[in-house]
């Protein structure tokens, strides 16, 4: 790996492109030659777990609005397929509408360091261009592991929470590169791409902040989307701002730490193995990832704890990430709120630790239902639950070992029972780690309400055959669905401009 160091230069500096993070992400991309067989592999599983967690949001409303929208722009030969209808449209409109499908359970892929992502939301967009473009099943694949190579680069290396900025900046920078490896596009057109991606996909954290809305499944499908526009008009020959990164009214100067904003992001030479998707991980819940560890760990608890209704108290342990943005230290009244949006009730650590005690388990509806969050027994448990910030949680989140915490629980009577777990089970380093049966199992359960055994033996069997797919194979990536009940739920929406 090779360090880049990364700061602000002011405009009189003159800073050689070949100098510049924009320049050398697309380098990488520009340079990745065919995947491991290992990355290969876990690219096949991503795919797999995209269109399970893409299938099971299809009656969901923000996934039918984005579905309605991409259908109104209907495509000349080849266009691109999206889940649940059977219309091909413009490759940026089936990003649009497949990058929400995936992004709404919140419940695909993830990757923790110096900020966070969803790495799995760079596969839309990919995909789209792919079928659009008449790639092959090695085509994607090499795209799914240069994206994936960038995105773990900067969110190793560059930290966009601290001051608010939404993580979907690093998805869009990334979605660029992998587009450049799947075309196989010049390095200058690639670093034209990502710049303007970043320059116009930077957003603020608010869309997870109080109310969370509906927005959050659409910002990486809009990133998604604005990249492929954004790699359109470079092919074209269009420019940039330049330098986005280092620039001294650019976005380390102005969006992160400002003039002195000083950055290492850590880079592989260009014959060096693509290897960091197999540093990612996918969710066996659907809930935010800081989540996964402590649904497990209730599991535990729950055997030690006796009655709940007993329980005086719960105060978890954990990261500042975890605090500040899933936690008490929020601020947020809205993650103790009843009435509260799933978007909300999904990024409220004491709200899922609540009903993990209770019910043992989690499920990506029934676990979120206002009827389920109404109950009083839970409302009570759960505003007895808070979080707090321990050091060295914070250090072992922040250099990737560590996403959960350690729980204590103060019975009426003064009993303390403390536990703690490092990393979910379905993590790597984890009880039971993910592995392509895990990932299979997942896609079943998610799409039996929508997707034949049958169809669900097709689709996978042309996901793991997807290295040696040609073009018009991947079409069999968007599993045969009940379109009858997409197209009922779709008639009830309201319209729009399109």
């Amino acid at each position: 790996m090779i360090e880049h160091r990364v700061r602000v230069h002011p405009s009189a500096a003159r800073l050689p492109r070949e100098d510049q993070l924009a320049w050398k992400l697309a380098s990488v991309a520009t340079t990745t030659g065919e995947p491991d067989p290992e990355s290969a592999a876990m690219a096949v599983n991503r795919v797999i777990d995209n269109a399970a967690v893409a299938v099971a949001s299809l009656l969901r409303r923000p996934v039918a609005v984005a579905r309605s929208q991409a259908t109104a722009h209907p495509a000349t030969a080849p266009g691109a397929s999206v889940f649940g209808t059977p219309t091909r449209v413009s490759p940026e409109w089936a990003a649009w509408a497949n990058g929400t499908a995936v992004r709404e359970l919140d419940f695909h892929d993830t990757y923790l360091a110096a900020d966070y992502s969803h790495p799995g939301d760079n596969i839309p967009p990919l995909l789209a261009v792919a079928q659009h473009t008449g790639r092959t099943g090695a085509d994607l694949l090499r795209a799914v592991v240069a994206a994936y190579e960038v995105h773990v680069a900067l969110v190793k290396g560059i930290c966009l929470h601290a001051h608010r900025i939404d993580h979907v900046a690093h998805l869009g920078a990334a979605t660029a590169c992998g587009l450049g490896a799947l075309l196989r596009l010049p390095t200058e057109t690639v670093y034209q791409a990502v710049q303007q991606t970043v320059h116009t996909t930077t957003a603020t954290r608010q869309s997870r902040k109080g109310e969370i809305s509906s927005w959050k499944a659409y910002a990486p499908a809009f990133a998604g989307k604005a990249a492929i526009e954004a790699v359109d008009r470079a092919m074209r020959g269009e420019t940039s701002p330049s330098p986005v990164y280092e620039g001294e009214d650019g976005f380390l100067a102005w969006m992160l730490d400002g003039p002195d904003a000083d950055y290492t992001v850590l880079l592989p030479e260009p014959g060096e193995p693509r290897r960091a998707i197999l540093d990612t991980y996918t969710k066996e819940h659907s809930a935010e990832y800081q989540a996964q560890a402590v649904i497990d760990l209730a599991r535990r608890l729950r055997e030690k704890t006796g009655p709940l209704e007993k329980v005086r108290s719960v105060v978890l342990h954990t990261s500042h990430h975890t605090h500040h943005v899933i936690g008490s230290g929020a601020n947020d009244p809205q993650k103790y709120d009843p009435s509260a949006s799933r978007e909300t009730l999904d990024h409220s650590v004491p709200y899922i630790l609540a009903v993990a005690l209770e019910d043992g388990a989690w499920h990506h509806e029934r676990s979120y239902a206002p009827e389920r969050a109404g109950r009083p027994e839970t409302v009570g448990l759960w505003r007895r639950i808070t979080t707090v910030e321990d050091p060295e949680w914070t250090r072992r989140y922040q250099q990737g070992h560590a996403f959960g915490g350690r729980a204590v629980v103060t019975l009426d009577d003064g009993t303390v029972i403390e536990d703690e777990l490092a990393v979910a089970d379905a993590h790597p380093a984890g009880a039971r780690p993910f592995q392509r049966p895990d990932y299979m199992g997942k896609f079943r359960t998610l799409t039996e309400n929508l997707v034949t055994p049958a169809d669900q033996d097709t689709f996978l069997t042309t996901a793991e055959h997807l290295p040696e797919l040609g073009a018009a194979d991947l079409d069999g990536l968007f599993p045969s669905v009940d379109t009858e009940a997409v197209h009922a739920y779709d008639a009830q929406l309201p319209k729009g401009l399109f």
